[in-house]
């Protein structure tokens, strides 16, 4: 066993296994602070979050395929009236929140326009674009604030205090400026949409995030830690996927939740240097939200694009080649940036199957691979003979794992610059930045085949 970099959402250090044990902390992103102007601003406004509510929507499995599902649409099938919308919100205010959320999304669409809602009293106007942001005040009504926006594609809106301003936590269709998060009235070219309480009886509630290209979208890849893909205020800056990603093509980012080392990980392990700690092994449960409710979602909203992918890093990029090895023929192509590859045979004295050990057994598969990783080693030793070359203790940002896996995947058939791919970039660390840096090179192969 070695001191290693599994990675996590939120804060980030050089730790030891066992500290990371108990400092691995997930869910969603923090709220930034109010600014101050009327441009940018984390979604915080509203009074309670989308991941507040107590409603079972989000579970879905309706693999229709429709059009973008931000043209809305209400209860009943089509737009309804201000008054229906209103009347149903006057009787289950949350349920209504994510009800809607789920179908055409916030603002919904009805017969006078858009509606927004406020949950939160202080926030009691909304200026956008329709307005010059001068600020309009919302309606009061029982238990929420409501106004009707131009059902204007592309047209940016905030929450307001009339001082502070902040995104709307429950817009379908977002993107971010300088200064953090801004709503659209609806949607519009080349923009992200969201949908919360995804979940299923095994696993928690969590949001998806979808980067939609402009056009017709060609390719999908199914990203981990769906919180630090495009958000700038993500720890160290984020991945920034948007700003790199290859024309026509969606990116689904799934956020962690406070589970991420059992939802991440297909086997137990140990990593605080007991020998009866085991921690993680939900892999399978992983891959059945994204069978079951990702891709049944995305389906349903937008039709699945028929080329797939998975990406994922650190414990991301483990789960990523499981769910591409349980599922055989349904994806692509999948990258495991920094993978946490000797997972499984961490702990002294465990030995369960390793990824790489899972791979050996499938043999020679028709999924593309990606391979990358940072840092450096120099011996790549196996001392501990448990079949892992993780015991170099110069080996950074699970280098000596991923060349291991590399060879591996050689022997069993795969070539080179035809369905394997290894870049190793000396010393970079293991962190958002640094996958930043190097995420357009799996997008650029994945968009290529």
């Amino acid at each position: 066993m070695r001191a290693g970099l599994l990675s996590r959402n939120g804060r980030w250090a050089l730790l030891s296994l066992a500290a990371l044990a108990l400092g691995i902390a997930a869910g969603t992103p923090a709220c930034g602070g109010n600014d101050q102007v009327p441009t940018g601003s984390v979604a915080s406004a509203g009074g309670g979050t989308p991941s507040s509510s107590s409603s079972s929507a989000g579970q879905t499995g309706n693999t229709s395929t429709s059009t973008s599902a931000s043209t809305g649409t209400g209860a009943g099938g089509g737009p309804e009236t201000l008054q229906d919308l209103l009347t149903r919100l006057r009787a289950d205010r949350d349920g209504t929140l994510l009800d809607e959320s789920n179908l055409g999304g916030w603002p919904v669409k009805v017969v006078e326009g858009r509606v927004v809602v406020s949950v939160d009293p202080a926030y009691h106007q909304v200026a956008g674009d329709f307005d010059a942001w001068v600020g309009t005040e919302l309606t009061p009504d029982q238990g929420f604030l409501y106004g009707v926006l131009p059902d204007t594609a592309g047209e940016r809106y905030k929450l307001t205090t009339g001082q502070t301003y902040e995104a709307d936590p429950w817009s379908r269709a977002y993107t971010y400026d300088a200064n953090g998060e801004m709503s659209f009235v609806a949607d519009t070219t080349a923009h992200l949409e969201r949908y919360f309480q995804v979940k299923t009886a095994a696993l928690g509630p969590r949001t998806v995030r979808v980067w939609l290209p402009s056009g017709t979208a060609t390719r999908v890849l199914y990203a981990d830690d769906g919180q630090n893909l495009f958000d700038p205020s993500a720890p160290w800056g984020g991945w920034h996927m948007n700003d790199a990603v290859p024309a026509g093509m969606m990116i689904v980012g799934i956020d962690n939740t406070g589970a991420r080392m059992d939802e991440y990980t297909h086997v137990p392990d140990i990593i605080d240097g007991s020998t009866t700690n085991f921690i993680g092994g939900k892999g399978d449960a992983y891959g059945d939200l994204l069978e079951t409710q990702v891709r049944p979602l995305v389906a349903k909203h937008y039709g699945e694009p028929a080329k797939r992918g998975l990406i994922g890093s650190s414990l991301g990029g483990l789960i990523s080649l499981h769910v591409a090895n349980k599922h055989p023929g349904e994806f692509a192509f999948v990258a495991s940036m920094s993978g946490t590859l000797g997972w499984g045979s961490i702990g002294t004295g465990v030995h369960n199957a390793t990824m790489m050990d899972r791979y050996a057994m499938a043999g020679h598969a028709g999924t593309v691979v990606f391979l990358d990783s940072g840092g450096g080693g120099g011996t790549c030793a196996d001392s501990d003979a448990d079949g892992v070359d993780d015991d170099d203790p110069t080996d950074a940002d699970n280098y000596c794992e991923t060349v291991q896996m590399r060879d591996l995947l050689v022997s069993l058939g795969y070539t080179y610059n035809v369905d394997l791919f290894h870049w190793h970039e000396p010393g970079a660390q293991h962190n958002e930045a640094a996958w930043a840096a190097r995420v357009f090179r799996p997008m650029q192969i994945f968009a290529g085949l």
